[in-house]
């Protein structure tokens, strides 16, 4: 008999996302490059709206802790703007649900993604945010499982997590054997150059989507 559970419950550690998706992270600077390598520059005129979009969420989050939609409306949502996600040829969908069938059918595992890009109907890249109490972390395991949700598993997905405070990027790769990558963490609160690191990495996973087709 089939047995269905909601992904939030039944994936809440790294342990469970490795155990259940025979994932590994492999550490390797090489598998993913777009988040620390030939990244583009970014404009002044950028800068300035990065500037303005750290400067609100500053002010908001002093005022205390934040919740998740607050999240995405201050951080995430003028993020993907700025980076061409808005745009052609990619695509954005909100609270897109997902399933996931494990152990020959005998297991399935449903879920909702926060925000998912993508571009002509292939998966580019999954968001998901905390309110600012809970950390980056606490995202990670629920996010790989969303990734394992591709169903093109073939090509390469990313992933962004973010809590406001700081924000994480992941690559997924499912074949030849289920394995992920992560950048460094990025923090708001540390400087302004940290937010102009995260559109540029936005900005070169868009690039090397748009110039390969898919990574």
């Amino acid at each position: 008999m089939t047995q269905t559970a909601a992904i939030t419950e039944a994936i809440t550690s790294l342990t469970d996302a490795h155990t259940r998706f025979g994932l590994i992270r492999i550490e390797d600077e090489q598998f993913f490059p777009e988040w620390s390598e030939g990244l583009p520059q970014i404009t002044e005129a950028e800068k300035t709206l990065l500037d303005v979009l750290r400067r609100r969420y500053l002010y908001h989050r002093g005022e205390g802790d934040l919740l998740e939609g607050t999240v995405m409306l201050l951080v995430v949502s003028p993020l993907l703007a700025l980076a061409g996600f808005y745009d052609p040829p990619f695509k954005i969908a909100a609270e897109s649900s997902v399933e996931l069938v494990l152990n020959d059918g005998e297991e399935v595992l449903r879920g909702r993604i926060d925000v998912l890009v993508l571009q002509n109907q292939l998966w580019v890249m999954v968001l998901e945010s905390k309110k600012t109490t809970l950390s980056v972390w606490s995202a990670l395991p629920q996010a790989l499982a969303y990734l394992m949700a591709n169903p093109q598993p073939d090509k390469a997905v990313f992933g962004m997590l973010t809590n406001g405070d700081d924000i994480l990027f992941i690559k997924l790769r499912q074949t030849p054997t289920p394995q992920y990558e992560l950048s460094r963490v990025f923090a708001l609160f540390t400087s302004a150059r940290e937010v102009y690191e995260i559109l540029q990495i936005l900005k070169s996973i868009g690039q090397a989507i748009f110039k390969t087709g898919r990574v």
